[in-house]
């Protein structure tokens, strides 16, 4: 009786310690959890850390790009208003250069008074075909006041379409730039995945070497039960 008390009492120190050393496997897994946990949180923020950095790149250029494009339409409108001076110059010298026909035609008018018919019939045909000069002039400056428009309005057309490439392009960037950030966000998934199965994997095989050790323990406790009958 006293040996069978001996070995109950050593099959419950045998018992306790197998279930601190549980108790202690236990603790090392939920360590090595919290540990994986910090890194997966870290690595985490650092990627956020890249994407807002990423974020604020694409912000900065497009801004850089925005000024551009405002400084352009300055300097188109600063060409535009040149080519208005020039033509406004251009009035002037048309207006002056008729001033000087009318002041030269007065001195002819003033030196051929003698013979006023045939002046007055020459008048007549020069008035004529400065008229006609005039309406030539006229359509003349028509049709180049239609092309300027025309020109213009071709500028006009080309400025908005090369606006809208640009907006297309940006367009085209910013999907692939989804994608790929799609992509990324996938295969992260997939890591955290299959971080998660090899942990749920080391715990199933921490769990059988466990049930092998208890096999094991069963096998020598019977075996020094036959021993000690």
């Amino acid at each position: 009786r006293e040996n069978e008390r001996e070995r109950t009492r050593e099959r419950e120190r045998e018992r306790e310690r197998e279930n601190e050393n549980e108790r202690e496997r236990e603790r090392e897994n939920e360590n090595e959890r919290e540990r994986e946990q910090e890194n997966e949180n870290e690595r985490e923020r650092e990627r956020e850390n890249k994407r807002e950095r990423a974020r604020e790149r694409t912000s900065k250029r497009e801004n850089e790009r925005e000024r551009e494009r405002a400084r352009e339409r300055e300097r188109a409108r600063e060409r535009e208003r040149a080519r208005e001076r020039e033509r406004a110059r251009e009035r002037e010298r048309a207006r002056e250069r008729e001033r000087e026909r009318e002041r030269t035609s007065k001195r002819e008018n003033e030196r051929e008074r003698e013979n006023e018919r045939e002046r007055e019939n020459e008048r007549e045909r020069e008035n004529e075909r400065e008229r006609e000069n005039e309406r030539e002039r006229e359509r003349e400056n028509e049709n180049e006041r239609e092309r300027e428009r025309e020109n213009e309005n071709e500028r006009e057309n080309e400025r908005t379409r090369t606006s809208e490439r640009t907006r297309e392009r940006e367009r085209a960037r910013e999907r692939t730039r989804e994608r790929e950030r799609e992509k990324r966000e996938r295969e992260e998934k997939r890591e955290r995945e299959n971080k998660r199965e090899r942990a749920r994997e080391r715990e199933r095989e921490n769990e059988r070497e466990r049930e092998n050790e208890r096999t094991r323990e069963r096998a020598r406790e019977r075996e020094r039960e036959n021993e000690n009958e």
